[in-house]
Order: C-alpha cells, then sequence, then structure tokens
C-alpha cells in the first residue's frame, strides 16, 4: 500500500502536530471572525492520527488518485480542522488558511466537494457523512479496490434517523473497509447531549447492528492510534467511540458551549495562542491583525 507517511512517527510528533493544527484552528477562526472552534479543537487527535500517523493513504500531490483512502468529515461545521491537517500535509499552502469564509474563497465554512483539494464530500447538513460513506466503501469492494473509508460523526449528529439507517445497512451489507469514529464531547449547538437526547447505551446500539465497537479517551493519541489499528483488521464495519472534551486545548474554551459557533476575539486568540505555546512577539502581531481586521469591518 502506498501512503503519503512513510513511517510511522513517536507520539511526540504527533503531539506536536496536534498543536500545530489547534493554532491553525483559531487562527483561521480569529481571522475569519466566524466558524465553530468547539468540535473543530474536540477533532484533532482523531484527525492527526489519520493523516501523520501513517493511518490514512492518501497522495497530496495527486488528490484524486483513484485508490486513496477516503475520509469524510461528517460533522461539516468541524471543517477548519480539516483544512488545517491538508495544508499541513501539503494539498495547499499555509497561507490560504487565512481566507476561511471569505468571499470566493476555496475553503467555506463547510465542506464543498470540488473546491479545495483533498475534500471528499460536501457536508454540514448533519446526518449524511455515513451514508456517503457507506456508499464509497460499497462501490470500492465492487470494484475490488482496496482503499478505505473513515467517516467522523459529532454526538449530536448521531440524533440523526439517517445515521442509524447507514449504520444498519452497513451491519447488514459488512463492509471492512469502512471506519466511523464519534467526536463524542458531550455537547451541541443548542447544549448537552443529555439534556436533548441522551445517546446511551451508545456503543451497545453499534453493537446491535453488527458493527465491532471500541470506546476510547479521544484525546490520547496513543489510544486513538490504536484504535484505527484495531479498526482497520476487523472483518466488518467498525466504529470508535472517542470521549472528547468540547475546545480541547483552549482552557477558557473547554465544555464552554459558547463556542459551539462563536469564533474567538483578538484578545482571546492571543490568550490561545499563549496556552499553544506561541511566542508573544508573534501572539501580538496576530492579535493586532485582527483588531485592525475588525475595525476596517
Amino acid at each position: 500500500m502506498e501512503t503519503a507517511v512513510e513511517t510511522t512517527p513517536d507520539l511526540h510528533e504527533l503531539r506536536d502536530r496536534a498543536t500545530t493544527l489547534r493554532r491553525h484552528i483559531v487562527r483561521m477562526l480569529a481571522k475569519a471572525a466566524s466558524g465553530h472552534p468547539g468540535g473543530s479543537l474536540s477533532a484533532v487527535e482523531f484527525v492527526t492520527a489519520l493523516y501523520f500517523g501513517g493511518i490514512l493513504r492518501y497522495d497530496a500531490d495527486r488528490p484524486d488518485w483513484p485508490d486513496r483512502d477516503r475520509f469524510i468529515l461528517s460533522k461539516g461545521h468541524g471543517v477548519p480542522v480539516l483544512y488545517a491537517a491538508l495544508a499541513e500535509a501539503g494539498y495547499f499552502a499555509h497561507d490560504e488558511l487565512s481566507t476561511l469564509r471569505a468571499i470566493d474563497s476555496r475553503l467555506q465554512g463547510h465542506p464543498v466537494y470540488g473546491t479545495a483539494p483533498g475534500i471528499e464530500a460536501s457536508t454540514g447538513s448533519l446526518g449524511q457523512g455515513l451514508s456517503i460513506g457507506l456508499g464509497v466503501a460499497l462501490a470500492g469492494r465492487m470494484d475490488r479496490k482496496d482503499f478505505r473509508v473513515f467517516v467522523l460523526l459529532g454526538d449530536g449528529e448521531c440524533q440523526e434517523g439517517q445515521v442509524w439507517e447507514a449504520a444498519m445497512a452497513a451491519g447488514h451489507h459488512g463492509p471492512d473497509n469502512i471506519v466511523a469514529m464519534v467526536d463524542y464531547n458531550g455537547y451541541q449547538l443548542d447544549g448537552a447531549i443529555e439534556d436533548i437526547m441522551g445517546l446511551e447505551p451508545f456503543a451497545a446500539k453499534w453493537e446491535s447492528m453488527g458493527w465491532a465497537v471500541r470506546e476510547i479517551d479521544g484525546h490520547d493519541l496513543g489510544a486513538v492510534m490504536e484504535a484505527l489499528r484495531w479498526a482497520v483488521d476487523q472483518k466488518g464495519p467498525a466504529c470508535i467511540i472517542g470521549r472528547t472534551v468540547k475546545g480541547k486545548g483552549v482552557s477558557f474554551m473547554e465544555n464552554e458551549n459558547k463556542y459551539h459557533g462563536v469564533a474567538p476575539s483578538n484578545e482571546e486568540l492571543e490568550a490561545a495562542l499563549l496556552e499553544l505555546g506561541v511566542e508573544a512577539a508573534e501572539r501580538s502581531i496576530e492579535a493586532n491583525g485582527a483588531a485592525a481586521k475588525e475595525a476596517g469591518r
């Protein structure tokens, strides 16, 4: 199998990658003054492991390579984490991240197929990604291709009926080239999952539909890597439930549902970058730039 990552990096390297993705997320959202930080930050370890842990087979120079693995971000509002990973992986220049949500930018607020390279499906209408992923996986099986499909869902999204139709269909057809990952951070737009429509017993529901299931700490990169390796070895569909923290990595955003869809201000950007290890001079320049943009609106 060809892969863009020839050797698996150690966990220190992966943690550095994760921190870099978090820096990109807060920067691009502050520049756009719009977007969804909480669910982008909570998904960083899943995305880091896929793109930089030797799990996902891809070639940034050939984004339409027929034998590539597919990653579908079903929780489309979390797309800043995907854009950050694609830039780090070499699909496009880092400078393009600053165009997030701008008019005519390829990097819109939800993934749009046919815009930026590396985007495999248009998502954002929640609940559809697993159905799309299952269709791609079954097509690959029919074509005798060995690519895999990885689908990242949100926990609030799993209140959608279409998710369970797709899960049931996957259990029936039994493709072993699809992996579902759930970013279980406990919150959705309107509040806590348990207050709106509880999901438990969550793992048992997947298992009852024929999925192999593993529950992990979704911020433990070692556990994420191990679970992904386990998942690709299953003879049938596999689901990884990652228990995560909304806004992970920026303390004032963690489990603070205000930041589901509120971008950081220039002062908050500077505070976030401080926590993420960015030097003071660079933080000040970026915060001043964000302030100047806001003043010009």
